[in-house]
Formats: C-alpha cells, structure tokens, sequence
C-alpha cells in the first residue's frame, strides 16, 4: 500500500517536471534551442559564463572589459591561475556564440543586432 502511494507521488512530480520543462523550452522559443546546443557544445552554460566574467547583461563591452582584467590577473606569469584564465578564456567563447546567435536572430527578423 505504502509502495503505491509512493510511486503514485513520484510519478505526479515526474510528470510536472516534464511541463514546467516544457513550458520553459517554449517560453525560451527558437534562440533557446540554438542557445542550449552552445552550452553543450562548450561545456558551460550562459549563466556560469556570465558568473565567471561577473556580468549580469549581455553587453559585449562590459564582457570584453571584464574579460581583459580577469585574464590578466590569472596569467601565470604574474602568479596567476592557468585553470582560471582558460575558464575565463571558454566563458568569452560562449558568451561571443550568445552574440552571435542573437545577431542571426536579429537578422532573421529582420532587426538591427544588439552589437
């Protein structure tokens, strides 16, 4: 009896979960996918990008500027980590592939791109 409550549980959560998945997959829309494919291909998504670079908008100047000071720092010539500058080194990557998509989005619509 106790089993049964139990698995009924589970089965009710796995089956919100699937819709509020769902629901966030279509609330992100085509960029989402073009976006999730980024992050697999670089092993980080755009949120730890962003943590790492510490930025909290997509602004190529702000990302470009925070990028330049991390990598300094972390050179390991002045003492630095080089496992830190190569994170800091794939966050710039996936954030420059953010752009980019946002651009061909941009440029499918019809509308100037945000750079």
């Amino acid at each position: 009896m106790g089993v049964q409550v139990v698995g009924r549980a589970f089965a009710r959560a796995l089956r919100q979960e699937f819709a509020a998945s769902r629901a966030a997959a279509d609330a992100r829309g085509r960029t989402g996918h073009r976006s999730a494919a980024a992050s697999n291909l670089s092993g980080l998504s755009l949120q730890e990008a962003q943590q790492i670079l510490n930025v909290s908008k997509l602004s190529p100047e702000e990302v470009q500027k925070n990028y330049e000071h991390l990598f300094k720092v972390n050179d390991k010539s002045v003492g630095g980590s080089f496992y830190l500058q190569s994170k800091v080194v794939r966050a710039k990557e996936r954030l420059d592939e953010e752009f980019r998509i946002q651009a061909q989005e941009d440029r499918e619509k019809g509308r100037t791109p945000h750079t």
